[in-house]
């Protein structure tokens, strides 16, 4: 059995871009407070909202990846 990927929509990739300040646009009050969390979380408590928000977990992990991620990610947002 292949494990599906979630699928990263614009927003979920325009707020982690900003909040790496690699572009995007700042987030509402939720999910900036969100994003404030994982970079602070431990790993356990990052696997949990990895589990919650999946389609946030994908994109933190595309822009962690590298260059490529980084790229992929503002292609995804529409900001190439």
């Amino acid at each position: 059995m292949t494990q599906q990927h979630p699928k990263i929509g614009a927003d979920a990739a325009v707020h982690v871009l900003f909040q790496e300040r690699l572009g995007g646009w700042p987030p509402s009050t939720f999910p900036t407070k969100l994003l404030d969390a994982w970079t602070s979380a431990d790993t356990a408590n990052a696997e949990r909202l990895a589990v919650a928000f999946p389609e946030y977990a994908a994109a933190i992990a595309l822009v962690r990846s590298g260059q490529q991620g980084v790229e992929q990610l503002r292609a995804i947002a529409g900001d190439s």
